[in-house]
């Protein structure tokens, strides 16, 4: 609606000079002397801040505000320790420079990036240090990397490949992004400085192109990087796109083909990130580029496969004392799936995770084993005696008859901060043991399952929940560990060794080796399960042929190693009998188990429209209300915008703004005993009027120039 039409619909005369402008003016209520500074010039506030810096406290007192100063630190403490270990597992250090990407690995750092990296980093700079243009019959060496969802993961490639070449002194790797790359100039010139302050730095650039000899070249003559590759002697140039399907085609053409004619003065190898597939990216390209490439095709893991290798790594760790409950884990790995997040992001939800169960909950400082003074609080006691899991706890001892425990417990402050931590590092111990199990069943699957693999984190839904030891999944695990034959079997000891078996697996192991000592020459050995072992008898009663299955005579070997599998069977089920509990029946797991769902799906997928309508329908869930009784219709006391959107609501898809202002006025109207300013409350009508039409909520209608359309319902 234009101005004149709004004007027209509120009744208002069409004089410009009117509607200049509309300013409120508010002096304040205390002024200050003639001769004073102001205070935006004075620096006390500053060298207060400074010295208040030191004492400030990250967390906020819990328990209502009681909990004391000590408490609160050792809460932030514990959580920064805890995490610093978690993220000394799978943190990368990155540090970005302007085009090209460097990230630093600490010395000695083992982690599961690197580990999941390694295998195709390898090949790579073998790829690099093998092909020349001699070897691609005059073609520019090309290396395809494809990598799906997992962009991160190309970075990572690229940086520890220019870390390789660097320490080896065979040359560098320069990464080039599409917005890099808006003309050739502009490209070449990026290039050639890319190059050279990856070694050098941007002084170093600046000092080659002043101290160079001879006639001064331009930024983007390929001359300057011929001189610079043969004064440092580089022996591989790796040019980088690591988005090349965003690179124009025609652009991406004349490039190459401009490499291509100095490959025997510059020793340049492209390599191409690509996030589709190999078809469609060289579907996109002339074939007079693609006859300019020659190289190998490789492929980066997965997103989702770094991402298991992460929560694996964080929830089955032997000096893991938190964990992530059912519902984070179910919603973590939704949004990986939804969003197609990096392993990256993935670590900074857990990370928010652990900061949301230290932030909030005051149990927690008993992961970092306090003294007895510092838990020596009434509301404390208090706070662990509401638990569900203390009742539950207390209903146990109970039906046992520890009536005086249980007593001591409820009434005796000391008794119960004394007790506490036992059960808290018990219980502790026996989550480790449970995901030590979940690991022994997805080792066993891996020999067992034919079909596709279970991974840690399915598995793991299932032991959170309590419902892993009596799945399907266990049950055909059993069954098909009594098939396995001696070879398969002999593996699967080794591996369950290596994990929590214990020394009966040992043995186990032993008595198999020494009966396959014996039985050299006669192949694996198979057990009583086995479908080879059975023989279909036939037997004709009254001139009916009847089928019955029986079992074969089995030599004694064949007997000795079924007595061993049924040994190993029967050890499997007693170890997760007893290992895989229900994690909520624990005492205490309040502590060392998170599993709210709201504090991470709110922040990682939030509701922008939801939090928008409600700030407008009930403004004071969220501002300071000066009355006693919470408002819950219109009222001149909340803000302008709340105010029209409310009445915007009560109205049908089409809104008279004449009918609007008027409802508008009348909310100050009938509130202000002494009578309004129009001009006030005119402002603030269209000032609301404007933010309604920012937040999309209302447009101007074609219908009716002095109505407004509705462009969006509560709740739709």
């Amino acid at each position: 609606m234009d101005a004149d039409g709004l004007n027209d619909a509120l009744g208002l005369s069409n004089d410009k000079s009117q509607n200049l402008g509309a300013y409120i003016y508010q002096p304040p209520k205390h002024r200050k002397s003639a001769g004073e500074r102001p205070s935006k010039r004075r620096k006390v506030s500053s060298t207060a801040d400074k010295d208040e810096r030191p004492d400030r406290q990250h967390f906020v007192p819990l328990l209502n505000g009681d909990e004391n100063a000590k408490s609160v630190q050792l809460r932030y403490d514990a959580y920064q320790e805890l995490w610093s270990k978690q993220e000394h597992k799978i943190q990368v250090s990155q540090a970005n420079s302007w085009v090209v990407i460097v990230i630093n690995y600490s010395p000695g750092l083992k982690n599961i990036l690197e580990d999941v990296d390694a295998g195709v980093l390898t090949d790579v700079l073998s790829f690099v240090r093998d092909t020349s243009p001699q070897t691609c019959d005059g073609c520019i060496p090309t290396a395809l990397v494809t990598v799906g969802s997992n962009v991160s993961s190309l970075s990572r490639l690229l940086s520890r490949l220019n870390g390789q070449l660097i320490s080896a002194g065979e040359g560098s790797v320069v990464v080039l992004e599409s917005g890099d790359a808006p003309n050739l100039k502009t490209t070449l010139k990026n290039i050639i400085r890319a190059t050279v302050t990856n070694t050098d730095g941007n002084d170093g650039y600046q000092r080659f192109l002043t101290d160079r000899a001879g006639p001064r070249l331009l930024g983007y003559d390929l001359d300057l990087l011929h001189d610079y590759v043969q004064r440092k002697g580089t022996k591989k140039l790796v040019l980088a796109l690591r988005d090349s399907e965003a690179f124009d085609p025609g652009l991406l053409t004349d490039l190459l083909s401009l490499f291509k004619s100095w490959l025997d003065r510059i020793p340049f190898t492209v390599l191409l990130g690509i996030s589709t597939s190999v078809e469609l990216f060289e579907g996109r390209l002339p074939r007079s580029c693609v006859a300019l490439l020659q190289g190998k095709h490789f492929e980066v893991q997965e997103a989702g496969n770094c991402v298991d290798r992460i929560y694996e790594t964080l929830q089955t760790d032997p000096d893991t004392n938190l964990w992530l409950g059912r519902n984070v884990t179910s919603t973590l790995f939704e949004n990986t799936s939804d969003y197609f997040q990096s392993p990256e992001a993935f670590s900074r939800m857990v990370k928010y995770a652990y900061m949301s169960h230290f932030f909030a909950n005051p149990l927690a400082v008993l992961l970092a084993n306090p003294d007895s003074t510092v838990l020596a609080q009434n509301k404390f006691c208090e706070a662990i005696r509401n638990l569900p899991s203390f009742r539950m706890f207390c209903e146990d001892l109970v039906e046992e008859g520890s009536i005086n425990q249980v007593r001591d417990m409820l009434e005796v402050d000391e008794y119960l901060i004394q007790e506490a931590p036992k059960y808290l590092d018990a219980n502790q111990q026996r989550m480790q043991n449970m995901f030590q199990a979940v690991r022994v069943v997805h080792t066993c699957l891996q020999y067992t399952q034919s079909s596709k693999k279970t991974n840690v984190s399915d598995l793991s839904i299932r032991a959170l929940s309590g419902e892993l030891s009596e799945s399907t999944i266990v049950e055909e695990m059993v069954a098909t560990t009594k098939t396995l034959d001696s070879d398969k079997l002999d593996g699967l000891l080794l591996r369950l060794r290596e994990i929590i078996m214990g020394p009966e697996a040992g043995a186990i192991q032993e008595d198999l080796r020494t009966l396959l000592g014996t039985c050299v020459n006669s192949g694996p050995l198979r057990s009583g399960y086995n479908i080879n072992s059975t023989v279909t008898k036939t037997t004709v009663v009254q001139q009916r042929i009847l089928l019955s299955k029986g079992q074969a005579d089995l030599s004694e070997p064949a007997v000795e190693y079924t007595n061993i599998v049924d040994r190993l069977v029967a050890l499997l089920q007693v170890h997760l009998t007893e290992t895989l509990i229900n994690p909520q029946d624990l005492f205490l797991h309040e502590i060392f188990l998170f599993d709210l769902r709201n504090p991470l799906k709110e922040t990682f997928a939030p509701r922008p429209r939801f939090a928008i309508e409600r700030a407008l329908s009930t403004p004071f869930d969220y501002l300071l209300s000066s009355s006693d009784v919470t408002m819950t219709k219109v009222s001149a006391k909340q803000p302008a915008t709340a105010i029209l959107y409310q009445l915007y609501l009560d109205s049908g898809a089409l809104v008279n703004v004449h009918d609007l202002w008027q409802a508008f006025y009348g909310v100050f109207e009938t509130e202000e005993a002494g009578g309004c300013d129009d001009r006030v409350v005119m402002s603030l009508f269209y000032g609301a009027l404007s933010e309604l039409k920012a937040f999309g909520v209302i447009k101007n209608s074609r219908k009716k120039t002095d109505h407004l359309a509705k462009s969006a319902w509560m709740g739709l």
